[in-house]
């Protein structure tokens, strides 16, 4: 990581091809299909890290917000102890982009906002 704090803003690895264990556990890993029927539903699984993140009562994952581009499409939120940063949504896509960026973040209360993406073919 660079030199600014881990909640200044939202946090990515330096290098994708070599992670560090801290961004290992907190990077969001997006499976979806790489394209999409507009309008017709298919399911996006998202979970916290290639590592496993601990989930206690002192550090875990708060949230995972999913978004269309910039636009919010919803928020899914854990209990410490009881629940793993796993969840797999239906979502839907319409409109008239044929490609559009599935946005993730999530935010563990210890190491802050971490960001992924992945762009998505919208066919006819």
């Amino acid at each position: 990581m660079g030199e600014k704090g881990l909640f200044c803003g939202m946090n990515k690895p330096d290098d994708p091809a070599n992670m560090t264990d801290m961004e290992k556990k907190h990077m969001p890993v997006i499976d979806c299909p790489d394209s999409v029927k507009s309008g017709e539903p298919f399911q996006v699984t998202i979970k916290v890290g290639t590592m496993p993140h601990v989930m206690e009562e002192a550090h875990h994952i708060q949230w995972i917000d999913v978004y269309f581009g910039q636009n919010f499409n919803e928020r899914i939120e854990f209990t410490p102890v009881f629940t793993r940063p796993e969840v797999t949504i239906t979502l839907v896509k319409g409109g008239k982009h044929r490609t559009s960026t599935l946005r993730v973040v999530e935010r563990c209360n210890i190491h802050g906002q971490w960001e992924a993406t992945r762009d998505i073919t919208v066919n006819e």
